[in-house]
């Protein structure tokens, strides 16, 4: 059965916003015939999974949301692209099983993490999931239905990880997924009282624990600039849980309608400064729930109502590691010089880039601001850019809905080999997003 719907459609940011037709099917060959773009669950902040403006159809894979395999041995999944990372996770994890990365949130389906190549806490020990992904059913722009791999279509096949489903639908996924010791958490987490020292402990901590990131007061100011908290993870030995693990976090909703004025630089600074101080100076250690570690922003249900109606962006890049201290202070310096007002700030250590044509972490920092979209917005987002650009980082799709073409092109010399690869495909641009237009130049 296949159903259509007409209707305004937006990102995880609710910024941008277009009118779209949606075709719901659990019949991904058949839903995908003619249709621009692939869309899962939404969770890409900016563009990425918006069809260009005009009356343009867009195939959403939720219904196809079938386990097709899986191979206790070897722990090889195979599955529908629309299988939700959520469902994954009941279904699999108490069977010892977990994804070898995760992204922040349990409401992505496994076609839209090899789209936007997606990484996690652990990316400095397992890289992203388009490294553990082994082949791909896809429908590619003239219809066919192919089976890529490393040995099959190989060109094809990394310029789909991390391709922002640009270069075909992605119906099934066949990847390796990691044993888990138990399924629980042993956490640890840590408060330094500035940017130096949160930086320092993010990256000896990633030498010894799987997985890490730091939570950074974006509005603290002077001697105190970039204090924040440092949580680091690991799977937790059946030895080290108590007789009564640890329940998720209660999920709490947003209300539908939240007014703009909510998070303003005031009542941001308060709560930033109340969370700090609230956790004292002692490390905190326990064993956590998986959910609590690995998605805490999922306990709020639609916590992107928080912004308002104007919607926001999530700014993140990757500053490569020889910029050196210079360079990530640099990056809050311009944030505070264009009055943008971050309600988040997230960092993480990234290894190597992956194989993925235009996969986003490379060896460096990964900084990610939460921004609301305001008239400075635009203007803070192209001042970092033109930084982070010139010390050889870049931006990371998935997230974007404000870079200039211009900017992406400056910091990503991997494009050109990218957009020969997907002509090669699609000579005739028959698949393409509102992100594609913004950035490659592509008809609506």
């Amino acid at each position: 059965m296949t159903d259509e719907t007409f209707g305004e459609l937006s990102g995880w940011g609710r910024y941008p916003v277009v009118r779209g037709r949606q075709r719901h099917s659990d019949n991904l060959e058949h839903s995908t015939d003619g249709a621009v773009l692939s869309r899962g669950l939404g969770r890409s902040y900016g563009d990425a999974s918006l069809p260009p403006p005009g009356d343009h159809t867009v195939a959403v894979t939720t219904r196809a949301d079938r386990l097709l395999s899986f191979d206790e041995d070897t722990g090889v999944l195979r599955a529908q692209a629309g299988l939700s990372l959520s469902k994954l996770n009941r279904r699999l994890l108490p069977r010892g099983w977990f994804p070898p990365c995760s992204p922040g949130t349990e409401s992505v389906t496994l076609g839209g993490m090899v789209a936007a190549d997606v990484h996690g806490k652990g990316h400095h020990r397992e890289g992203c999931f388009g490294e553990h992904v082994i082949g791909l059913r896809i429908r590619v722009a003239d219809g066919r239905i192919l089976e890529i791999s490393d040995a099959v279509e190989p060109e094809l096949f990394r310029a789909t990880l991390g391709g922002m489903g640009l270069t075909g639908h992605i119906l099934e996924v066949e990847f390796r997924m990691r044993p888990a010791a138990s399924p629980w958490i042993l956490a640890e987490s840590e408060r330094f009282g500035d940017l130096d020292a949160l930086v320092e402990s993010l990256r000896r901590d990633s030498q010894r624990w799987p997985f890490t990131f730091a939570w950074v007061d974006a509005f603290s100011r002077g001697k105190s600039r970039g204090r924040g908290i440092v949580d680091r993870g690991r799977w937790a030995d059946p030895s080290e849980v108590p007789a009564k693990p640890p329940a998720p976090r209660m999920t709490i909703s947003v209300p539908p309608v939240f007014p703009n004025w909510f998070l303003s630089a005031t009542a941001v600074t308060a709560f930033n400064v109340m969370l700090y101080r609230a956790h004292g100076r002692r490390v905190h250690r326990g064993i956590v729930h998986p959910r609590s570690f690995f998605y805490p922003v999922d306990c709020f249900a639609h916590w992107n109502r928080l912004y308002g109606r104007r919607g926001f962006t999530q700014y993140q890049a990757v500053l490569p590691l020889q910029s050196g201290r210079p360079g990530y202070h640099r990056v809050f310096e311009i944030v505070e010089e264009m009055g943008a007002a971050p309600f988040l700030c997230v960092m993480k250590d990234f290894t190597a880039e992956g194989k993925g044509m235009l996969s986003f972490p490379k060896e460096g920092l990964s900084i990610v601001f939460d921004m609301p979209i305001c008239e400075r917005t635009q203007l803070a987002v192209d001042a970092l850019n033109e930084f982070i650009g010139g010390e050889g980082g870049r931006v990371y799709l998935a997230k974007d809905a404000l870079t200039r073409a211009a900017h992406f092109r400056a910091m990503e010399p991997r494009l050109d080999d990218w957009l020969k690869v997907r002509r090669k495909w699609d000579p005739s641009g028959v698949l393409r997003s509102a992100l594609s237009v913004r950035l490659f130049g592509d008809p609506s």
